[in-house]
């Protein structure tokens, strides 16, 4: 047998995993066209991540057409109401964030004079959500003036519908909704009473319809002529494309040892929350009772014995102090709150609402987008279950009436919750959640559709980023060798050993002797960083999730905890099939357990720098991102020339001193 070297037999497993089937999709006869657009850049979603790929695109001299399903920019800083940042402590000591992000973080020191004018203690920056609208406008409009891009911005917007030829998007068709004459304004009814109509093309009695065609700007020569950039909150365009991808729980594995199952699960992702506002009153407040509040009141609590304050509870996303710079002690449970203090509700045994059952998950899987119709040519609305919408909208209203009338605790017993009357709950146009009905605009998502990147070396189903990739977790453990197999533990620690597994593979040591990695998995397509812990607010096991006595998904909290500083690796970004597509925001190439350090907000701005800056370049070179890393892992001249582009943008790729050689990444908060 004629020996092949490794070179050689990388070259040819290259070669292997670039070919891909063309993918065509037709795209369905829309009744009519109202608008055509071109673009550079066509970004879906305007949260973070794609504000983040926005205002670079806008630097970069492009012509950016952004959509997004509510009136507002921002996403979790704004229309789904999380304005409370969240960020560790290492890494925000060195402010050690993309340029953008930066400047986001300075806009709102700059309306309110400090950082933090909520005086919350989850984080040093609250605000209320309109800020981050309003300073993320400001900040593209600079944007433009700097890079003499031009923005097309389109608010209450949502794709309905695409042409692929030859794994290129050509065309995308948008439905814009606006209020029909003498009907009320937008956000008067919650997302749930609206969604499927605003997916739909015909007027209604509700909305007038501008139905969009988004093409290209440009021809080009070679390469891509325009780039898609997925930065949906649930992976809606994954979704209506059914490009390969994960959804819920990955099967255990030796890349995914703490899987809670052993096979999969794609009906349990994690929880979703509608956030609303209170206010502080200096007397007693009138509550009504609502209709539905004792269907989900079994479901409401404290949770732990050391959370059961009042105080803790209020302060914690408090995003409006009336005395911000007063001194505090350490212990927010002894912190006073004052009639006019605001604070925004995210609590995991509250508002946020958690279905794990194929009855009642929300975001559908393909086999249920077939039944309900939604892959049929115009059927697509959005990919949502609208009753899990609706129910979690009635879940946080009820959750407000338990925090300031309910007596009960589903987790802590009897005697534990007290009425709290001196608060009302906020809602209307001018508050701070900007609905008539209070709630946020959008649900804060922490899970969508994941992309499965391109088959790559050492990644032969394709790219993914693990919970080993970025876990401190001790997997020696007896769980692990309990519940792997032999080779499957033998591979979990031939992974964490990286180069100090070869004494094993040689013979000379076994696996109790190696001694695991102390840091991130080091990618030489970074792209940009992150970091924060592994953080889940699990499915239930029931459905409903409100009945009583649910539980939380048997094993699902035993891979969260504290993860390394990571990297962001462009092969995340690039999905299979579209050469033209970018994805950003929650819907990278990661597992279930890695994808929960992988969602808050500077991640999302560092991915959508990312994808913006890699869109731009990519047009001005006439090639395709997945070019970029198709000789991995040999040099990319045009990869290492994207990554000092990026570097010199101040878009941070690596934290300091990371490199294969330093595994000192212990102190790290």
């Amino acid at each position: 047998m004629t020996k092949i070297t490794s070179k050689l037999m990388i070259s040819f497993i290259v070669s292997i995993i670039s070919f891909y089937p063309s993918l065509s999709l037709a795209l369905a006869t829309p009744p009519r066209i109202d608008q055509k657009v071109e673009c550079d850049l066509l970004i879906v979603g305007g949260g973070l991540a794609g504000s983040a790929a926005a205002y670079e695109g806008l630097l970069a001299g492009k012509t950016v057409c952004l959509t997004e399903i509510t009136d507002w920019v921002g996403g979790q800083i704004s229309a789904q109401g999380t304005s409370a940042l969240d960020e560790r402590p290492t890494q925000r000591s060195l402010l050690l964030y993309p340029r953008g992000y930066l400047e986001l973080r300075a806009g709102i020191e700059n309306k309110y004079g400090l950082l933090n004018p909520g005086a919350c203690w989850v984080s040093e920056a609250c605000f209320m959500p309109e800020a981050g609208n309003e300073i993320l406008l400001k900040m593209f409009k600079q944007a433009e003036k700097k890079g003499k891009g031009r923005l097309q911005w389109f608010p209450s917007t949502v794709i309905k519908d695409m042409t692929i030829i030859d794994n290129q998007i050509t065309e995308a068709i948008a439905i814009q909704h606006q209020p029909a004459p003498g009907t009320p304004p937008l956000n008067t009814e919650p997302l749930s009473e609206i969604i499927d109509d605003a997916y739909n093309y015909n007027n209604s009695q509700r909305f007038d319809k501008n139905i969009i065609r988004f093409t290209s700007k440009i021809k080009a020569n070679q390469g891509a002529d325009w780039y898609i950039i997925e930065a949906t909150e649930t992976g809606e365009i994954i979704g209506l494309t059914n490009i390969p991808h994960q959804l819920g729980i990955d099967p255990r594995s030796p890349q995914e040892p703490t899987a809670s199952s052993l096979t999969g699960d794609p009906y349990c992702t994690q929880g979703f929350t509608y956030t609303f506002a209170m206010e502080a009153t200096a007397d007693p407040q009138t509550h009504e009772k609502p209709s539905f509040y004792e269907q989900y009141a079994p479901y409401y609590s404290y949770e732990l014995p050391r959370l059961a304050n009042f105080n803790l509870v209020y302060t914690y996303r408090r995003i409006h102090s009336i005395k911000p710079k007063q001194k505090r002690s350490t212990n927010p449970r002894e912190w006073p709150i004052y009639p006019g203090d605001i604070s925004m509700q995210n609590w995991t045994w509250g508002n946020d609402y958690r279905p794990g059952t194929s009855q009642d998950n929300l975001i559908l899987t393909q086999s249920q987008l077939e039944a309900t119709g939604q892959r049929q040519p115009d059927g697509w609305k959005g990919g949502l279950r609208t009753e899990t919408l609706r129910k979690g909208e009635e879940n946080a209203l009820g959750f407000f009436y338990w925090l300031v009338a309910g007596t009960t605790d589903s987790q802590l017993g009897e005697g534990v919750k007290e009425k709290h009357p001196n608060y009302r709950y906020l809602f209307g146009l001018n508050s701070p959640m900007g609905t008539v009905h209070g709630l946020s605009k959008y649900p804060y998502m922490r899970e969508g559709r994941r992309i499965i990147g391109r088959p790559a070396y050492g990644y032969k189903d394709g790219f993914m980023v693990s919970e080993i990739d970025i876990s401190r977790n001790n997997f020696r453990q007896d769980w692990y060798s309990d519940n792997l197999t032999p080779e499957a533990y033998r591979l979990l620690w031939l992974n964490l050993g990286g180069l100090d597994s070869l004494p094993v593979l040689s013979g000379q040591e076994t696996i109790a002797d190696i001694q695991p990695r102390s840091r991130a998995t080091i990618y030489a397509d970074t792209v940009g960083i992150g970091h924060y812990a592994i953080d889940f607010h699990p499915c239930l096991t029931q459905s409903p999730p409100e009945i009583p006595g649910n539980t939380e998904r048997e094993g699902e909290r035993r891979g969260q905890g504290q993860a390394y500083p990571f990297q962001i690796p462009l092969r995340a970004m690039i999905p299979q099939k579209i050469d033209n597509l970018l994805v950003a925001g929650k819907s990278i190439a990661t597992t279930h357990i890695a994808a929960a350090a992988y969602r808050v907000h500077s991640f999302e701005w560092s991915v959508g720098a990312a994808t913006g800056t890699t869109a731009a370049f990519s047009l001005e070179k006439q090639l395709f991102p997945y070019q970029l890393v198709d000789n991995l892992p040999y040099r990319e001249p045009l990869l290492e020339e994207l990554q000092r582009l990026l570097e010199s943008n101040n878009n941070p790729i690596l934290f300091p001193g990371m490199s294969i050689f330093n595994q000192s990444w212990e102190d790290w908060k």
